[in-house]
């Protein structure tokens, strides 16, 4: 019996817990793989020891949990080596499919978008110390070496638009800089307080007053921050959910060539989602419309049959 059988047989949310993702996303995963898999495989080549399932989820569990190769490959029985190969295959070719792929920084200027509220905020994962240019990666906000990454977050659905990534040396507003990002005139933009100096980039961008030693707060000003961090709190939960994948949010021991990779499927997949509940939820509201119908109408029979016995 495979890990996955037996995984299989668990709840949704326990599923969810333990693999990072629902069972639909894991389903449509599997589908993808499998088509690829078997083009690879059409002709030539030896089989693995794995099947379909138990590749991906391998591949979850390195990203969820961020073990080592070594203590995965000793829970399926095959050689760290060929664990290693077999994560960065899966990796690549979800990665190439585009099921999983951001909408990209072209989407915020094209006609068919229509975002109304942007919301930018930019976040750090640790790494371990460099051997060469160890000043570049150090962030002194966090004392530690970082990857410094720029998430852009469409606000009415949640959806992460693009990311950008730099050494943990630099600051937010100098990576939005040379990110070279541009809105539309009517797109509101919201940021942190780090981003200080954003409207001269774009005109209609809320950013929060700072205090300053000789020049406190007042409470329009302060009301006004709240105000602002309230409306942006869904970007940082998009970063949360992100980070609960541990390799973006332990520190990260692997090269950092493929770090970007990792990002941007992680954010890929939790747009996945997002829009598969959103679709769960336009069915349920026209489902209990169409019953809200039903009932009424059967409401209204009953009260004409009523009346014509009562005459």
């Amino acid at each position: 019996m495979s890990k996955y059988e037996t995984l299989a047989k668990y709840e949704e949310t326990v599923f969810r817990r333990i693999t990072g993702v629902t069972r639909k996303t894991f389903n449509k995963m599997v589908e993808i793989l499998t088509t690829a898999y078997n083009s690879k495989h059409k002709n030539r080549g030896r089989h693995s020891k794995l099947c379909i399932e138990d590749m991906l989820l391998a591949t979850l569990e390195y990203l969820r949990e961020y073990r080592t190769f070594a203590h995965i490959a000793a829970s399926y029985r095959i050689h760290e080596s060929n664990m290693y190969r077999t994560i960065c295959w899966v990796e690549d070719i979800l990665i190439k499919d585009g099921t999983f792929a951001l909408p990209g920084r072209k989407t915020l200027l094209s006609d068919d978008s229509d975002y109304v509220v942007i919301l930018i905020d930019g976040t750090e994962s640790p790494i371990e110390r460099p051997k060469k240019r160890q000043r570049r990666y150090y962030s002194g906000k966090k004392k530690r070496h970082t990857i410094k990454t720029l998430v852009v977050v469409e606000k009415a659905t949640g959806k992460i638009v693009c990311i950008f990534f730099a050494y943990g040396k630099k600051h937010d507003f100098k990576l939005f800089k040379e990110s070279k990002l541009v809105f539309k005139p009517e797109t509101l933009v919201q940021t942190d307080s780090g981003f200080q100096g954003i409207q001269k980039l774009h005109v209609n961008s809320e950013v929060p007053t700072k205090r300053t030693k000789n020049n406190p707060l007042s409470k329009e000003e302060k009301k006004r921050n709240h105000k602002i961090a309230s409306e942006r709190v869904s970007n940082e939960h998009r970063i949360g959910r992100i980070k609960r994948f541990r390799i973006l949010s332990e520190r990260y021991r692997n090269r950092r060539r493929r770090f970007g990779l990792r990002f941007s499927l992680i954010a890929g997949i939790c747009n996945f989602e997002i829009n598969y509940n959103s679709h769960l939820e336009n069915c349920s509201t026209v489902e209990i419309a169409s019953n809200t119908k039903l009932v009424g109408a059967f409401h209204f029979q009953f009260l004409d049959t009523m009346c014509a016995v009562s005459c």
